[in-house]
């Protein structure tokens, strides 16, 4: 038995840290709810790859400017050697004119090999292309990081309404024992005779009211749980639960940071990099009016054979050359010089465009801040509102018990503390959705609430 023993207690351990690395994380922080998305979702996993796709798309264009090298071989074998008509003067000049002499030329078998180098020399849209390349993965991790900030931010606004929920649970669970424990007492009233059936019928339909509260909140909890299993793309088949309140959540926030500007705005960089991604792109389109020089060099190897012994110890016939190509654009018909108007063109709607970007986003920091500002102060009420609506409450079950107070006048007092309770926790999540919206704007996104 105790050698059994022995054996149990070394293999549980090694159970547990089996069990503890196959389950999933099932316990989130808001930070590490938002780290989980980003390397989980989607989304976010295919922005990143566009970002290595940029990186071998700028690795690609900078090969097209160094020396390209192929070696090409060939082998031919002619079923029928192609004829050659000759004037017969060519082999015999006493031969009578205009009498032609026909005979085949060439071998049966024939191979080359070939050997070719390419290099630019000069080519201004390669030059532009380059710089391009380099612009292009920078915008692309742009777009990831604005991809990123559109995942954490329902991840953030997923987390901080069940936080809310199961704040509100909380709440509900105090106010069903609290009317559990008087329905219980005015039993004893009742049975006593000291109490009306009416009023007792008035304190179980505020318990069955209570308990119904309690099941409508479970489930408001369990379907934002949802809502952030979705948006983190955890398994919608395991369980999660978070470890953070909305008063701790409450104090989390970058808005009033030095960073806080419209000019770190995602968008706003976003356009920018598209319009220096264009205005390179009218650099293209005007470098195509400049020469091109390019250079090759290549060696070949010709072999003629009337049998096939090309690995005999035969002669192979060397040709070797090098050569420059010089291309000098004249006239296109107009075509260069519409296509570079078009791309001046672009570049004036991207600057009209981020002038109303801007515009907009400045209406829309101005109506957050109010919208903030208003949410702040309606919360406050509604705290003070609910702490007054529990006084009341609480004074009405003494003043109940002292028979001061009527079961029916205690259950418009529940009524009130429960509607007061709905009001502060719609006022709750409308400041995390006011500070969301700013924090967007400022994209503080990704930083904030860590």
């Amino acid at each position: 038995m105790n050698k059994l023993v022995q054996q149990f207690t070394v293999a549980l351990p090694m159970l547990l840290c089996t069990l503890a690395f196959g389950q999933e994380k099932s316990a989130f922080s808001l930070a590490e709810a938002k780290t989980y998305a980003l390397a989980n979702n989607p989304t976010a996993l295919n922005a990143s790859l566009e970002t290595e796709y940029a990186v071998q798309r700028k690795i690609e264009t900078r090969a097209i400017g160094l020396p390209q090298a192929n070696i090409t071989g060939s082998f031919n074998q002619f079923i029928n050697l192609p004829v050659q008509v000759v004037s017969a003067n060519f082999i015999n000049p006493n031969a009578p004119a205009g009498e032609t002499i026909s005979f085949r030329a060439g071998t049966d078998f024939n191979a080359a090999g070939n050997l070719q180098v390419t290099q630019i020399l000069f080519n201004g849209s390669y030059l532009v292309g380059l710089q391009v390349s380099k612009l292009f993965v920078d915008f692309q991790k742009t777009l990831e990081t604005q991809t990123q900030e559109t995942v954490a931010f329902n991840v953030i606004q997923a987390y901080e309404i069940a936080a809310v929920a199961k704040d509100n649970i909380a709440f509900v669970d105090s106010m069903l024992v609290l009317t559990q424990k008087l329905v219980e007492k005015q039993k004893n009233y009742l049975e006593l005779g000291l109490m009306k059936q009416d009023d007792m019928d008035q304190l179980t339909y505020s318990l069955l009211t209570a308990k119904n509260a309690q099941n409508d909140a479970q489930i408001q909890y369990q379907n934002a749980l949802l809502m952030l299993k979705m948006t983190m793309s955890f398994p919608m088949d395991q369980n999660i639960e978070i470890t953070e309140n909305s008063a701790s959540l409450m104090l989390k926030s970058n808005i009033s940071s030095g960073n806080s500007s419209l000019d770190n705005n995602i968008n706003v960089m976003v356009l920018e990099q598209q319009r220096l991604l264009n205005s390179y792109n009218l650099k293209n389109l005007k470098a195509a009016n400049l020469p091109s020089l390019n250079a090759s060099f290549q060696q070949t190897y010709n072999a003629y054979r009337n049998k096939f012994n090309f690995f005999a110890n035969e002669k192979w016939y060397p040709q070797t050359f090098w050569g420059l190509q010089l291309v000098v654009p004249l006239y296109s018909g107009g075509g260069r010089g519409a296509r570079i108007k078009q791309a001046e063109i672009v570049l004036k709607e991207n600057d009209n465009t981020l002038i109303q970007l801007k515009e907009s986003l400045s209406f829309q920091e101005a109506q957050a801040k109010n919208n903030l500002s208003g949410a702040m102060m309606k919360l406050d009420m509604q705290q003070a509102n609910i702490d007054l609506a529990g006084r009341i409450y609480q004074n009405a079950i003494i003043r109940e018990n002292i028979g001061q107070e009527t079961s029916i006048s205690v259950t418009q007092k529940y009524n009130q503390l429960m509607m007061a309770q709905a009001q502060y926790t719609a006022a709750k999540i409308a400041v995390f959705t006011a500070k969301l919206e700013l924090e967007k704007l400022y994209n503080q996104i990704l930083t904030s609430n860590n």
